[in-house]
This record gives structure tokens, C-alpha cells and sequence, in this order.
């Protein structure tokens, strides 16, 4: 059997797998970027709140590997009122792709395609696939509430082929949440998606800039041990705009803290998050995870994530 899997994401961005690695902010490092496309994947590094001198080590640390780079497009638009520059300076590295999601990608989408680099939006409703598709989105991705992180409240089972169908082949089309095996990707080009965005299972890498303590969690849970809510943001003082919500594992934390009316909102509670943040303690704030969890089982080298979905999506689209 071929190590190959042909779709029309992998022709156009000369890929073996149709298979993207999700940018999640201050996880999706250059080396999990360039792991991913150096297996045949498309890596992207997550320049989520826009850290200028992160970004420009993240891409140092890719190397040579043919990586994208993508944002949070509300905090894009903020550091660009302030501090203009960044967006342009990611262009100007010639990226495989640029990710934008969470707001109006307009200007961006259109300062991107005069550069020569391809548009990824992340949607989460067939409205917003079409506006984002109206406003120079190349590539469609059809994010599901399973995905770890910021989302909303769709299915990914559903949205999935209501996008496809809205964008009648103007776009290429992506599914995204819960997706972690070969089986979700067998199943994502079933319902007529061109590939599969990743986060979770990558989050759960070697190469991924995430604590063991949070990724031993993840190992440890299964998909019903999550929960969509705003708790972490209010602990990191992001003012999200509504309606997105944040899955992460659930833990004692959460237990606590969704009891507490404002939530951690003082500057004690604040401080304990960012701590037990940067000690990898996942009793004392929670792993930025999706219901994906339930399939994963280890912590390998994503290269090896890459072969295993694609072998896994071959064998079960060949039996049907």
C-alpha cells in the first residue's frame, strides 16, 4: 500500500498526507511545524496573541522545512492598530500558508494573496465559511465544539458537509475537531473534506512545547473528560469576544472555579493559574485539550503521528 494519500489539499501544497497540524498558540512551536511537514504533513507554527520575537524563533527553528504560521485574527488586529509590521514581516518569510481565525480576515486575506501566500480561515458555521470564502479564504477549515481550545457550539459531523456544499469546490475544505486517528480522517474525506486539521493529537507530541504534566493528563483521560468554558481566559485577563469558549481538560480546578461567580478574576487567582501554568501542574490549572483525548494513549514523535493516520485512513477506506 502506498505511504501516500491523494487529495487535493496534498496537490496543492505538495503534500503526502493531507493532514495540518493546528497552530495552537505558544504550543505549535517550529520544530513540531517542521516534524509534521517534513512527514508529508503542512505544520504550522501558533502565532496566536502575536509574540514578534517568539514567532521569528519559532521560524528559526523550523530551519528549512516549508512551515505556515497562524493567528488569532482579533489579537492580529489589535497589534496591528498598535504596532504594525508583524503580519508583513511573516509574508515576507514566504510561509507554506497563513491560518487566521476568530475574526475579519478581509484585510489580512487580501494583503496575504498579494504576497503569493495561501489564506487558511478557521469557521465555525456555514456562514461564516462563505464570508470567509467571499473574503479570499483558499483553504475553508470546518472547526467542530470537540476541538481542544477556542470554538463554538457546531458538531464537526454536520459542519463538516454543509461546508463542503456551501463552497462548492471555490475552496478547499478541512475538518477539524476530534480528530486524532485514522479513522477521523477516513471519515473527514467522507464527508467530502480535502484533509484534516489536527490539534489535539499534536498538542500530544514529543515535538510540542506543552509540559508532560498537562500531555500525562490528557493520556490519562477519556473524551468526556472536558469541558467548554471561558475559565482560563478569565485567569490570563483575555477579554474573548463571544461566542467562542475554550475546551480544556476537565480537573479540580475547573471543578472549583465554575462555582465561583466571576470566576478567577483576582490577581491571587490569577497569579496560581500562571504558576501552576508554567510548572506543568495539571491539578492546579487545566490542559488546553479536546475530546480527541479519549484517543490518544501516548506521547510519540508526530512524525510517527503522521504515518499512523495515514496507514490507519488507508486500511479503513480500503475495506469500504
Amino acid at each position: 500500500m502506498s505511504d501516500a494519500l491523494t487529495t487535493r489539499l496534498t496537490e496543492r501544497f505538495g503534500l503526502t498526507a493531507p493532514i495540518v497540524s493546528a497552530p495552537m498558540a505558544m504550543a505549535s512551536g517550529g520544530r513540531l511545524a517542521a516534524a509534521v511537514s517534513r512527514a508529508g504533513g503542512l505544520g504550522l507554527i501558533g502565532g496566536g496573541y502575536c509574540d514578534r520575537d517568539w514567532i521569528a524563533a519559532q521560524f528559526a527553528e523550523a530551519g528549512d522545512a516549508s512551515v505556515g504560521c497562524g493567528f488569532i485574527t482579533w489579537a492580529l488586529a489589535a497589534h496591528e492598530a498598535e504596532t504594525p509590521g508583524l503580519f508583513d514581516a511573516v509574508l515576507a518569510r514566504k510561509p507554506a500558508a497563513v491560518f487566521l481565525s476568530f475574526g475579519d480576515l478581509s484585510p489580512f486575506a487580501a494583503r496575504a494573496r498579494a504576497a503569493g501566500v495561501p489564506v487558511m480561515a478557521q469557521v465555525q458555521t456555514v456562514q461564516g465559511a462563505i464570508e470567509a470564502m467571499q473574503a479570499g479564504g483558499d483553504v475553508i477549515i470546518a472547526q467542530g465544539s470537540e476541538a481542544g481550545g477556542h470554538g463554538a457550539s457546531r458538531g464537526t459531523l454536520s459542519l463538516v458537509p454543509e461546508v463542503v456544499d456551501a463552497v462548492a469546490g471555490r475552496a478547499l475544505v478541512l475538518a477539524a475537531g476530534g480528530i486524532a486517528d485514522g479513522r477521523g480522517l477516513a471519515a473527514a474525506l467522507m464527508l467530502g473534506a480535502d484533509g484534516v486539521l489536527v490539534g489535539t493529537r499534536f498538542w500530544a507530541s514529543q515535538e510540542a512545547l506543552v509540559a508532560p504534566g498537562f500531555q500525562r493528563a490528557a493520556v490519562a483521560a477519556d473524551g468526556d473528560a472536558t469541558l467548554r468554558s471561558s475559565l482560563p481566559d478569565i485567569a490570563r485577563g483575555l477579554d474573548w469576544p463571544k461566542p467562542y469558549t475554550v475546551r480544556t481538560l476537565r480537573n479540580a480546578w475547573t471543578d472549583h472555579w465554575q462555582s465561583v461567580p466571576g470566576g478567577p478574576a483576582t490577581p491571587e487567582a490569577r497569579a496560581a493559574y500562571a504558576k501552576a501554568v508554567e510548572a506543568g501542574d495539571s491539578v492546579g490549572a487545566p490542559g488546553i485539550a479536546g475530546e480527541a483525548v479519549g484517543l490518544i494513549d501516548d506521547v510519540p514523535p508526530a512524525a510517527e503521528i503522521v504515518a499512523r493516520m495515514v496507514a490507519q485512513a488507508q486500511e479503513g477506506l480500503g475495506r469500504w
